[in-house]
């Protein structure tokens, strides 16, 4: 069977890094598990490789969609498995490198129930508006046009299966009736899994310097561009850290120097949330943060590498 490395952690722990200088001793294709790198336009605060670094090494799944496009893990793990077999036909090494531990888990394990409880805190929000504001009917004429079987079981019209059933189809990208019935598909590779770490102090001076960088680095322009364009702030894909507290400065709502805390604030929140995830996976090997060639190195001897 071959074998898949997956390169994950917290956000500003230096995925990137320790890709490229694997990418030098391996013959590999990196696929981006990012959720918001996927978004053309979200440069700078989504950290995306430079173009220096696409150019040494071919990477799949940066720059795909535009701010107004739907986009789901459920699809990301169909999409990238057969890019997978794709990278393996060139008999080379399939790189899976991000911190969406939904998109991760999607790929190279399948998605079921479970997989969204921690993911779906936005999508449940908007969900909830829209209950209150129109009413169980709205929510569940909804389900009938995503997912018939499910709105066919729950014709008692009980707000919370149906609103459990519109947060799985939302978070994942597939229907709930579908996710019971399939079986978890058995993979044809192996994943070695391998985190990245740092203690908690310094993994948060990293994300506190990101931000900074960011914002010095043309956040604000790079937004005012984007809303410039007719895009409306209200996108999904505009609800990212950075975006949204800077779309808040641009409003007027915050200051800028309040905005720079905030995007500090909700970057550490979300590095809390991506570990909570990551822990879950007890085959995940942990390699201290810091050194990008050492990690590339020590991923390098512990796999078992054949085509």
């Amino acid at each position: 069977m071959k074998n898949v490395i997956v390169i994950l952690g917290p956000t500003a722990s230096g995925k990137t890094e320790a890709s490229i200088e694997l990418s030098e001793l391996i013959d590999c294709e990196i696929i981006s598990a990012d959720s918001r790198q996927i978004y053309r336009k979200l440069d700078i605060g989504t950290a995306k490789p430079t173009n220096e670094e696409q150019q040494k090494v071919k990477h799949h799944f940066i720059d795909i969609l535009n701010l107004d496009e739907y986009y789901s893990a459920g699809i990301f793990g169909e999409q990238a498995d057969i890019l997978i077999h794709e990278i393996f036909s060139k008999n080379k090494m399939p790189l899976i490198v991000g911190g969406s531990g939904l998109y991760i888990k999607a790929l190279c394990e399948g998605l079921f129930e479970e997989d969204i409880k921690y993911n779906v805190d936005e999508v449940r929000e908007n969900l909830t508006k829209k209950y209150i504001e129109q009413g169980i009917d709205s929510l569940y004429n909804e389900l009938k046009s995503i997912d018939i079987d499910s709105a066919e079981l729950y014709k008692d019209k009980n707000p919370r299966r149906i609103l459990r059933a519109l947060e799985y189809y939302h978070a994942t990208g597939n229907s709930f009736s579908k996710a019971h019935l399939e079986k978890k598909e058995e993979k044809k590779f192996e994943t070695g899994y391998f985190g990245i770490y740092f203690d908690r102090d310094e993994l948060y001076k990293r994300i506190n310097l990101r931000a900074e960088m960011m914002w010095e680095s043309g956040l604000e322009t790079e937004t005012q561009k984007i809303l410039g364009m007719g895009y409306s702030p209200e996108l999904n894909s505009l609800n990212t850290v950075g975006y949204k507290e800077c779309i808040a400065y641009l409003n007027g709502d915050i200051t800028r120097e309040r905005a720079i805390e905030l995007t500090k604030q909700n970057t550490r929140r979300y590095a809390k949330r991506q570990m909570t995830w990551f822990r879950k996976n007890k085959d995940i090997i942990w390699l201290e943060g810091g050194n990008g060639r050492a990690i590339a190195e020590n991923i390098f001897n512990g796999m078992n590498f054949h085509s």
